[in-house]
């Protein structure tokens, strides 16, 4: 493959190019009216959305870090308690848990989806964790401290088994707030209820990001709160607000973290055409599937169970020699990327929490093998049939390497 027809990790370009006359549109509207923070743009995105994700509120927020934040916040997540989540997820999703007062501690994850493992979660609960007699919750062994939130990441555009994760949280008086950073869209079958179900609509909150790079990307920071509760979006607005109930009238001390109106309308025009984009990326999953399904023995491919319809945020494979699978695709002219390459518990950032290597077995095991492959709504045929070539090349010159070596 040649260097000048390389094939970019993530493409930017193309869907703004596509939408070019809209967007610009969107930006003249708004140098027109001077409506720069909050105003009918930001409603309406906020209606569209919560329609989107068969919720009844939205509410737009700064960054996806403060929609997370907010959400604990407004949840009532108080300082000194424990919040578990896992340990494979950018450390915006404990940097929210931390920013909100509480403690973030982890478990492990499901090795097959990266995501957490509910029945890790049960036995954290039940063998590390002490029962409060007086609040009936329980008390972390490692903190000292009531846990009392979990926080279910929807990595790399699946969703957690959230049926079981409810029914843990629900003995063990839990709440919900869903990390839907990943997975707009996504959906999965809920066996205690008999119907599909899409990330946001099952937590009592749930936090989006619209970093550029997402299926849903701002031309900026923006992200997003979604609940069913009325209060808890009224508690999120004013945070997100400097705490006012109306200007100037402050019932708390909150934070500036609005959605800009150009960010909104951006997102209005782009939300139309997020379900066909979605489509795009299971589509291009499922050609990976096919194209790779030889190399099964040597790489592990994503796995989908059939309760799950991710939306394919990240393709992320797993080989025991993943420096050198990434030195040989950018050889090849193929973008790749590690999502994410230290667990959080191993982080110099939170080496006060006094985790050690080991901990987490499963998150750690994967960590030093996942490898993200393009994945876009607009990757094109050709160039995965490419990337599947250049990851058969590779595999087949460290298998004769290796025979070599053996002979040797």
């Amino acid at each position: 493959m040649n260097i000048s027809n390389s094939i970019p990790f993530l493409d930017l370009v193309s869907p703004h190019v596509e939408l070019e006359a809209e967007l610009t549109e969107v930006f003249q509207q708004v140098l027109r009216t001077a409506m720069f923070i909050g105003g009918p743009a930001v409603e309406q995105f906020e209606r569209e959305f919560a329609a989107f994700c068969d919720t009844r509120f939205c509410v737009g927020v700064g960054s996806g870090t403060d929609a997370l934040r907010f959400a604990l916040m407004a949840a009532g997540i108080r300082e000194g308690d424990s919040v578990l989540t896992v340990p494979n997820s950018f450390i915006a999703t404990t940097e929210a848990i931390s920013q909100a007062g509480a403690v973030p501690e982890f478990v492990d994850i499901d090795e097959r989806t990266y995501n957490i493992n509910p029945a890790s979660l049960r036995k954290y609960l039940e063998t590390q964790c002490d029962l409060d007699r007086r609040t009936g919750q329980r008390v972390s062994r490692h903190t000292g401290r009531l846990v009392t939130a979990v926080v279910p990441v929807h990595l790399y555009g699946q969703m957690c088994d959230m049926d079981a994760i409810g029914e843990i949280a629900e003995e063990h008086k839990l709440i919900v707030v869903e990390d839907s950073c990943q997975a707009h869209g996504a959906q999965y079958f809920s066996r205690k209820d008999n119907v599909w179900k899409k990330a946001g609509s099952v937590g009592v909150a749930a936090a989006f990001s619209f970093y550029p790079g997402k299926n849903l990307g701002a031309c900026g920071e923006a992200g997003a709160v979604t609940t069913n509760d009325e209060e808890m979006a009224r508690a999120i607005r004013m945070i997100r607000d400097h705490g006012q109930a109306k200007k100037y009238y402050h019932d708390i001390a909150g934070y500036n973290g609005r959605l800009d109106a150009l960010q909104a309308g951006l997102l209005r025009v782009k939300l139309r055409h997020l379900a066909e984009w979605n489509g795009r990326r299971r589509e291009c999953a499922a050609l990976y599937g096919r194209l790779l399904a030889s190399l099964s023995q040597n790489i592990i491919l994503p796995v989908e169970p059939s309760v799950f319809r991710s939306v394919y945020h990240l393709y992320v494979i797993r080989h025991s020699d993943r420096e050198g699978m990434q030195a040989h695709l950018s050889a090849k002219g193929v973008g790749t990327a590690i999502h994410y390459p230290i667990p959080l518990h191993l982080q110099k950032a939170y080496r006060g929490l006094g985790y050690r290597e080991g901990d987490f077995p499963v998150a750690e095991s994967v960590a030093p093998e996942i490898l993200s492959l393009p994945m876009y709504a607009q990757l094109q045929p050709g160039q995965q049939e490419s990337v599947a070539m250049a990851i058969s090349e590779f595999v087949e010159t460290r298998r004769t390497a290796l025979v070599m070596s053996a002979r040797a």
